[in-house]
């Protein structure tokens, strides 16, 4: 669970930070401080939880990185045709999170984390909106806070109810 939570953080902090630029002052600063800080608490949060104890199942195994090298030819492949092909790059955010999104119904199949089918419907729903603000003549600034920054508190999410679940099933100690 540490790896993957120190993974959704740091990928959950990236999506709302590069992606809240668009917003109009106060709100990109705020939205940014807002990310940093959420990512912060998810940080500690972390400490002193144990590393993942299953070779199999984590970073090393070759189920994991089959999914992420399919995950990255089709992220990259996607980005190729949307930025060169149709010159769209404002969509390249969207398609980043449908991908992960996508991805991430593939890990919760492999490793049998069913909150992972969740999270990978939440970032492909917000993918496929902002395809859909784009055709509706939505502007670069929404669709990055739709598609971008929403994600990121979607990652961010996941983290806090993994964390939420995990102390609710950790033993507990006589006297408490």
């Amino acid at each position: 669970m540490v790896t993957g939570s120190l993974i959704a953080i740091a990928f959950g902090l990236v999506f709302v930070e590069v992606n809240s630029g668009g917003l109009p002052a106060p709100w990109a600063l705020t939205v940014r401080i807002a990310g940093a800080v959420a990512a912060a608490g998810l940080l500690l949060a972390l400490r002193g939880r144990r590393r993942d104890q299953d070779p199999g199942t984590g970073l090393g195994g070759r189920r994991y990185w089959t999914i992420v090298l399919v995950e990255a030819i089709a992220l990259f492949g996607g980005l190729a045709v949307i930025n060169g092909v149709f010159k769209h790059g404002e969509l390249g955010v969207a398609w980043t999170a449908f991908v992960v999104g996508v991805h991430f119904f593939a890990l919760g199949k492999a490793f049998r984390l069913n909150r992972f089918h969740l999270l990978g419907a939440a970032l492909a729903l917000l993918g496929v909106a902002g395809f859909v603000l784009d055709a509706r003549g939505a502007g670069a600034g929404t669709i990055a806070l739709v598609a971008g920054v929403l994600s990121g508190a979607a990652l961010f999410t996941t983290v806090a109810a993994s964390l939420t679940m995990a102390a609710r099933q950790a033993p507990r100690s006589p006297g408490r």
